[in-house]
């Protein structure tokens, strides 16, 4: 038997004879016309070299070769079924899907733990792995599938990729609640000239917040001023209530810490720029239902009301 000449679809005849025990009731079950399935056992006796069916006083009888190949030809057929269907329904009291993001740190303390409360209630037998991708790699692990979803400050780059906005975002300055400005008067917003006195903090991460804050103090001409690089913004709180450091974060990170630490949150000279967090997938996974549940419930924990503009590059 030549295996590339077979036609795959002969088998599904060959199931549901032997499901059905007859001709008639398979084309029924098949949408089929008697003669087309008697038409489809013929050729796949001719390829097979077996008669497959007997006829019996109770119906067509399997022969030993189709009682063996028959099961696993059946187990097979209902496997890729639901792997073709696997997109089109998602049962999130049920689904085992292991979920691979792209955070920041930043972004891991900000969005992770809001979004894994809400997967372990909604859909306790899933997954969340935070893979943090360089920023000028989203869209090519995207695309290779090494990541699902990612989130933070990003322009898609390469056709194909899809992104919606969640809400804008600008940077502020935090300091311990015990700093004053080194010149001027203290207020709720830093004068340009306050900033330039001032020693910063600044964190780089490698993934979604990637060079934000280095791009805004270039621009403002201040990179002199930045003392002290640190590799995560989880270090940055701690620096600056033990020190008379500033750093600069974004505001919805400077919030919670207001919270939590003993710090204090300063509007940039005006209010300092905006940018737009997005989260960003492969337009492969527009219609995929379980990636759909997960956009929504991405969108439903951080969009704001005025986000939420979908494009594709």
């Amino acid at each position: 038997m030549n295996f590339r000449q077979l036609d795959l679809n002969l088998l599904r005849v060959l199931c549901a004879v032997q499901r059905t025990g007859s001709v008639t009731e398979a084309g029924r079950q098949l949408a089929m016309s008697q003669p087309a399935v008697s038409n489809a056992l013929a050729r796949l006796r001719r390829s097979l070299d077996d008669a497959l069916f007997v006829r019996s006083p109770t119906g067509l009888h399997p022969t030993r070769l189709a009682q063996r190949v028959v099961p696993e030809v059946t187990a097979h057929l209902r496997d890729l079924e639901a792997l073709l269907c696997r997109g089109e329904s998602f049962d999130p009291a049920t689904a085992d899907v292991h979920w691979r993001l792209s955070l920041s740190d930043l972004g891991e303390m900000m969005f992770l733990p809001p979004l894994a409360a809400a997967l372990r209630t909604e859909s306790p037998h899933c997954r969340v792995s935070n893979v943090a991708v360089d920023a000028t790699r989203v869209s090519a692990a995207l695309e290779a599938r090494d990541i699902d979803l990612a989130i933070g400050i990003l322009l898609p780059e390469h056709a194909g990729i899809a992104s919606e906005s969640l809400f804008h975002e600008h940077f502020v300055a935090i300091t311990g609640s015990h700093w004053r400005p080194a010149v001027g008067r203290t207020g709720k917003s830093l004068t340009t000239q306050q900033l330039a006195h001032a020693s910063l903090a600044v964190a780089a991460p490698t993934a979604t917040f990637h060079g934000s804050v280095e791009s805004m103090l270039t621009r403002l001409k201040l990179s002199d001023r930045a003392v002290v690089r640190a590799r995560h913004y989880g270090a940055l709180p701690e620096l600056v209530t033990c020190t008379d450091l500033m750093a600069i974060v974004p505001q919805m990170f400077a919030s919670s810490l207001a919270t939590r630490y003993d710090v204090r949150v300063w509007e940039l000279p005006g209010h300092g720029p905006h940018y737009n967090v997005r989260m960003v997938w492969h337009e492969s996974a527009a219609k995929d239902a379980a990636h759909a549940w997960l956009r929504e419930w991405v969108r439903r924990l951080f969009a704001r009301p005025e986000q939420g503009a979908v494009s594709t590059q």
